[in-house]
């Protein structure tokens, strides 16, 4: 009802866009391209990313709606924060413990799901891909993928992939003017990638 209150169609088609995404993205979680990297990011964009780039937009509209060129910097600033935001989160669910993440650790394994740090792994690591087609589901399973991602440079590579859609997010919000607002804006997606909840 609040949106519609915007009058303002273009906002709402670009939140719009947003539902399509999700329900895109969780149609691609069910599907068979488990073990596919492009298929894990196109899917985490759809899932995540996507909220935060037409959100940003949306609002840039609001702010301005005859200035295209902000509305896309503020898009490509929350696509590449929501996908910082999604690799930090696939990180802690193998770096932390439940009790740092006030959630349970694993979960994405215990659900078949392979995240980027258990992609990256098997780049390296060959055998776990037999894991991810059968979605982790063989008792033991789950335990083998995590010390194979944890010896692997999965983390690693997870984290520097986090840390490209930081800079690329701090890189678009800088082509606006300076201000207390671009400073915080910095500030959030630095703190997104550092997060450790």
């Amino acid at each position: 009802m609040a949106l519609a209150q915007i009058r303002n169609t273009k906002v709402v088609e670009l939140l719009s866009t947003v539902i399509d995404n999700l329900v895109q993205g969780e149609l691609m979680q069910l599907g068979s391209c488990q073990g596919q990297f492009d298929h894990y990011l196109q899917k985490t964009f759809m899932k995540t990313a996507s909220l935060l780039a037409y959100s940003c937009q949306a609002a840039a509209t609001l702010a301005s709606e005859d200035n295209i060129e902000l509305q896309q910097i503020a898009y490509h600033y929350g696509e590449n924060v929501g996908m910082c935001f999604q690799l930090v989160d696939d990180l802690l669910d193998f770096k932390s413990t439940s009790q740092d993440t006030g959630k349970p650790t694993a979960v994405d394994l215990r659900l078949g799901l392979a995240t980027a740090p258990v992609l990256y792994a098997a780049q390296q690591y060959p055998e776990l891909n037999e894991l991810i087609d059968r979605q982790f589901k063989v008792p033991g399973d789950v335990e083998l993928a995590q010390d194979i991602v944890h010896k692997s440079d999965g983390l690693i590579l997870t984290h520097q992939l986090a840390a490209r859609h930081c800079q690329r997010a701090i890189e678009h919000i800088e082509k606006i003017s300076a201000s207390p607002e671009q400073e915080a804006l910095i500030k959030l997606t630095q703190h997104v990638l550092h997060r450790n909840k």
